[in-house]
């Protein structure tokens, strides 16, 4: 982090967003231990951060737990309405299923994670687990595969030196090796496609979306259950449908470049001081060239 950086870097406040991100479906409710010992912060340091959170009406408390108050919610949706998912994402995935069924999601890059910001679904099941906000591991997931894929090699190198890489079907591919060879093969073909390594009985395959500049912004998907179709069988009924649908959001991107401007320095920021970790040693520098488009097809 630079020199000036440090300076105008406000402590409390990262505390106090770190409280809040320790909240979860795991971590509904939490006692004030509880959140010093999973945030790392002393129990002086979480209460005061616990007790500004409450007074600011985004915490609150049941006995001795605390949980997240509503208001928490206009941190996620003042992001969504800022980049015009509504009008720049959601109309072409409610296409998508429109025509072929399934879900069909959009995601962004955020460190290892891949965080749903557009999903539309004629499939309760996927919807349930999918909306606006969730948050997968990017590595066993096509659109994570194709986010990694079309980022520069010091942010790749940058994620497998943070990610954790653990099995959760025994389809998972975790061997970095070969993850790193299925990349090159996402960047060449210029899709990626999955079945049974998030979970089991979900296939999927996903598309880069592409900003303006020619750098990614964002991977769009459609996914279903393995019941009703396999993973060749998605690739060549639902690949071009998706593909369509991104052409039209790239096209919306010119119109309106919020997205695009959210996310477009994301490899910088990824290598820097929070992708690699290294105490005293400068992050590495992040080639700003764009990445090749795939050749469409």
């Amino acid at each position: 982090m630079a020199k000036n950086s440090k300076a105008e870097f406000v402590a409390s406040l990262e505390r106090g967003l770190r409280v809040l991100q320790t909240f979860s479906g795991e971590y509904p409710q939490l006692t004030l231990s509880e959140v010093a010992s999973l945030t790392g912060l002393t129990p002086a340091t979480a209460r005061r951060s616990l007790h500004t959170l409450e007074e600011l009406g985004y915490v609150g408390r049941t006995g001795r737990r605390f949980l997240l108050r509503p208001k928490v919610l206009a941190i996620g949706t003042g992001y969504l309405s800022a980049i015009n998912a509504e009008v720049v994402l959601q109309p072409f995935l409610q296409e998508v299923v429109n025509e072929v069924g399934g879900s069909s999601s959009v995601t962004v890059l955020d460190e290892v994670d891949i965080v749903y910001i557009a999903h539309a679904s004629l499939n309760r099941a996927i919807r349930l687990t999918a909306g606006a906000g969730s948050r997968y591991p990017a590595y066993p997931t096509s659109m994570g595969r194709v986010l990694l894929a079309f980022q520069p090699e010091s942010a790749i190198d940058a994620y497998f030196e943070r990610a954790t890489l653990r099995r959760l079907t025994e389809q998972t591919e975790t061997n970095p090796a070969a993850l790193r060879r299925i990349l090159k093969e996402v960047r060449t073909k210029g899709y990626a496609a999955i079945q049974d390594e998030l979970d089991y009985g979900i296939v999927s395959c996903a598309l880069p979306i592409f900003g303006p500049h020619g750098r990614i912004v964002a991977a769009a998907n459609c996914s279903d259950v393995t019941n009703r179709l396999d993973r060749d069988t998605m690739i060549k009924k639902r690949l071009p449908v998706l593909r369509q649908a991104v052409r039209r959001i790239e096209g919306m991107l010119t119109q309106h470049p919020e997205l695009t401007n959210s996310v477009e320095s994301v490899a910088s920021d990824y290598v820097r001081s929070r992708a690699v970790a290294r105490v005293g040693q400068p992050a590495p520098k992040v080639e700003r060239s764009a990445s090749p488009r795939p050749a469409r097809r």
